[in-house]
């Protein structure tokens, strides 16, 4: 194993790497460099991009996830441009031009990017954000402008990141996300799905599907609950109800659609609600019931109705928590009066959903990030030696791939290539079998993967056994040639998942 794959994500990373450095003599300088642009990707950190629609609170969500209010949320310059966000040994700011000239901003003084940067905004390509913040030492977050602005050159942005169409320092620098979080509110769109449809992972033209890219349904807040059956007036209930009706419109894109309200998120984790906005919750959960739920019907009743706590104090708390977080907070304190403010915190942070976000990151992008930075390469080496032009050059390098995901412990690789295939509709199958073989990508989770949640063993056993042999049969009989080599995969897999269970016997 080289130097460089030592440092890699896992195995399958390393397996490309030591490929990529083989293959470097033998292939074009273009290629070779291409190839090397390659392993440096391979080296960083996971790379995820936080995608969707204008004012769907996405730098509020990314605040939450790095744990710090550095990504400006209200609209300035800082919010045309995509950002990335990434581990560094000192705070700093570059601001990246076309060119590939850089220059170094300080941060505001909370902490945050500022604003307005001081300089001509359509000569810059992006930002780098470097942070000492633990979150981002295996995960790179990418934050980009709002689909659907009326800027158009924003929009351009973040087309080209999602589409890899980028300029020769963009692409360099920005593309090579190899994973997308994208954020819906209550509706999705068309053009939610064509920005999926259109992601992509460096020069390799990844689509996004369940390996790839969660979507989260953020403001579940503001989503009226009597409008959705089944939630009986329940908030929480509707916007979960309606994340998983969300799930089965974006689905085969994204591995799942989760529920989460931003704002609170953003304001628990990143320090911004204080013992001081604990002390002001008690006082107002001492006002009778009446007056209580007269004020939260609306903001501007919260806010002019008189009471004790200050108009300012009440003003904070709404823009911290809204409504929504504000009476989940007096119902806490309702519970437990005595509540210490780090106590209260942890429930408004149970109640933004955030904790199930970063279980689905972890589950779907941390747990295999060996695999997908692995999946990205190949598909970016497969790329860079069509584009060479070179028919023997094509050849060595797909001679090579070859070799490699022959190897059975390049299995997740080719599981993953077959998810891709049929997520992006490349290999057509009846629904029944789609939704069969995308469940691979859902979770890491055995159970989950065979749709058998929560079953005893011996009937995991039994179930993948079963399934082994059928997929087996249908590769062999009835299947068109594409879809016998994903059957093929499946099969594997199924086998694989029963040895592992009967090994646990």
């Amino acid at each position: 194993m080289t130097t460089q794959a030592k440092q890699l994500a896992g195995p399958l990373s390393a397996a490309v790497a030591n490929l990529c450095v083989g293959l470097q003599p033998q292939v074009s300088p273009a290629t070779a460099a291409g190839f090397r642009e390659v392993l440096r990707r391979l080296s960083a950190p996971l790379q995820v991009a936080v995608a969707g629609r204008i004012k769907s609170g996405k730098s509020t969500l990314v605040n939450a996830l790095i744990g710090r209010r550095v990504a400006p949320t209200d609209v300035g310059e800082c919010t045309r441009l995509v950002t990335r966000f990434q581990y560094g040994t000192v705070d700093r700011i570059e601001v990246v031009f076309s060119d590939g000239r850089k220059q170094v901003l300080p941060f505001e003084a909370n902490g945050s990017i500022p604003p307005d940067l001081g300089v001509d905004v359509d000569r810059v390509s992006h930002i780098e954000a470097y942070l000492t913040n633990a979150v981002l030492r295996d995960l790179t977050v990418i934050d980009t402008p709002g689909l659907g602005s009326l800027d158009a050159a924003s929009v351009a942005r973040t087309e080209a990141l999602l589409s890899g169409e980028l300029d020769p320092v963009s692409r360099n620098a920005v593309a090579g996300a190899e994973a997308v979080l994208y954020v819906v509110t209550q509706g999705v769109r068309a053009d939610d799905q064509q920005a999926l449809a259109a992601f992509t992972a460096a020069t390799a033209s990844r689509e996004a599907g369940p390996v790839n890219a969660i979507a989260v349904l953020n403001k579940a807040d503001t989503i009226a609950a009597e409008t959705v059956e089944g939630a009986n007036g329940d908030t929480w209930q509707a916007a979960v109800l309606l994340a998983e009706r969300q799930a089965l419109t974006l689905k085969p894109r994204v591995a799942d659609v989760l529920p989460v309200i931003g704002l609170v998120a953003e304001s628990t984790e990143t320090g911004g609600f204080t013992s001081a906005d604990a002390d002001a919750l008690r006082k107002l959960a001492e006002l009778d019931d009446a007056t209580r739920e007269t004020m939260l019907i609306s903001a501007d009743l919260f806010v002019s109705w008189e009471c004790d706590v200050p108009v300012g104090t009440r003003n904070r708390l709404l823009e911290k928590l809204d409504l929504y977080g504000i009476r989940k907070a007096l119902e806490a304190v309702d519970a437990e009066p005595g509540i210490t403010a780090g106590a209260l915190r942890r429930k408004l942070l149970d109640a933004s959903g955030l904790d199930g976000v970063r279980a689905k990151l972890n589950a779907v992008f941390r747990s295999r990030a060996d695999g997908i930075k692995a999946a990205a390469a190949l598909a970016s080496v497969t790329s860079l030696a069509a584009a060479s032009g070179d028919p023997n050059e094509r050849q060595r390098v797909h001679d090579a791939i070859e070799v490699l995901l022959a190897k059975p412990e390049a299995h997740q690789l080719r599981l993953l290539e077959a998810l891709t295939l049929v997520a992006s509709g490349a290999v057509a199958m009846p629904n029944d079998l789609v939704e069969e073989v995308l469940r691979f990508g859902s979770s890491p989770d055995v159970s989950e993967q065979l749709g058998l949640r929560g079953r005893p063993p011996q009937e995991l056993m039994a179930y993948a056994l079963e399934r082994a042999g059928w997929w087996r049969s249908f590769a062999s009989f009835g299947a068109t040639p594409a879809q016998s080599r994903v059957a093929h995969v499946v099969h594997r897999a199924y086998f694989l998942i029963w040895q592992q269970l009967r090994g646990r016997r």
